[in-house]
């Protein structure tokens, strides 16, 4: 048996912009959460996240793409949202991740999909459109990346992952994740931020903040510091210094396979981020020869401060469904 954390349905009552009926996908012993909303017979949007954040970062992307007719399908990788919290830190691999998601797909047996992916969702979800192209017919792509040998890593990437090894400022118990999602969206200051993220507690918050970060922050409020595994994971898999874990030779026969993709491919790109810059955005939007849609002001993560923008973007491209 597998030693996991649930979180309990409670943390999740009373989020502002998101009571979606949850829905489980079983995979070995444990459930992975996904929403799943619009039309059973629409195409599909498949909308996927990465760290530390989970389905609530399109919020307000999904009413947008249900009106225009198509089914979103938001998956919680294991580790995140409502999905169970294996506690061995050494349970959570790249691999692993996009092995359960594939199982999700093909359980499903989702076809149409438009994939739309950011952060480690890039990696996750990418696997899927390279190893079943069939599928899938158009890529999203927002700041994100796969790894291959000629990618160069930010300073800024190699900084967040410095600082989850000992020693670095978020290596420590339950640290207050949610907070990283209004100080990304210029919503609180890094001096309002790290004394809290530090030591778990939470800010005085109100209105807009406060929602924001009671739905980053309820997937973790209450639980025990190994149910933060799977989001320290993350920041080690980046290949920069953990290739095997990263699936770093994965990524690379991913990031070749796509770059003969023939189907619609379009990014869309918060142009502020630091860690995956705009350059290397429109570096590889070249390459793919895709569209390019810059979002001037976002940061890393726009779904969560420009998601009316996203949504907009993307059904320009994209059109409604019944088109």
């Amino acid at each position: 048996m597998t030693e996991f954390v649930r979180t309990p349905d409670e943390n999740f009552r009373a989020l502002a912009n998101f009571n979606y009926l949850p829905q489980y996908h079983a995979w070995q012993d444990l459930r992975m959460h996904y929403v799943d909303e619009g039309p059973r017979d629409g195409p599909v949007m498949l909308l996927m996240h990465g760290m530390p954040t989970w389905g609530f970062l399109y919020r307000d992307m999904i009413p947008l793409l249900v009106s225009a007719g198509f089914r979103c399908i938001a998956p919680d990788h294991m580790g995140f949202g409502r999905s169970d919290k294996p506690t061995d830190i050494h349970w959570y691999t790249i691999a692993r991740h996009t092995e359960i998601l594939t199982t999700l797909i093909t359980a499903l047996d989702l076809k149409r999909i438009t994939l739309v992916c950011q952060d480690w969702g890039g990696p996750t979800g990418l696997a899927q459109a390279a190893l079943m192209p069939e599928r899938f017919e158009r890529l999203i792509i927002m700041n994100t990346w796969l790894h291959h040998p000629e990618f160069e890593y930010s300073e800024a990437i190699r900084n967040w992952n410095r600082n989850w090894h000992e020693g670095g400022i978020f290596c420590r118990e339950t640290p207050n994740v949610g907070l990283l999602l209004p100080f990304s969206a210029g919503l609180i200051s890094r001096e309002q931020m790290f004394p809290f993220m530090v030591s778990g507690t939470t800010p005085d918050l109100t209105g807009q903040v406060r929602d924001m970060y009671e739905g980053f922050a309820a997937p973790f409020k209450g639980l025990p510091d190994a149910a933060y595994n799977g989001a320290r994971r993350f920041p080690l898999s980046i290949p920069v210094d953990s290739y095997d874990n990263g699936n770093g030779a994965a990524q690379t026969a991913h990031f070749r396979t796509l770059l003969s993709w023939k189907k619609a491919c379009h990014f869309i790109w918060g142009c502020k981020d630091d860690v995956f810059t705009e350059a290397w955005g429109r570096t590889w939007a070249a390459q793919m020869n895709a569209t390019f849609d810059g979002v001037i002001d976002a940061g890393h993560f726009l779904q969560n401060s420009h998601g009316v923008e996203v949504a907009e973007h993307i059904l320009r491209r994209v059109g409604s469904a019944g088109r």
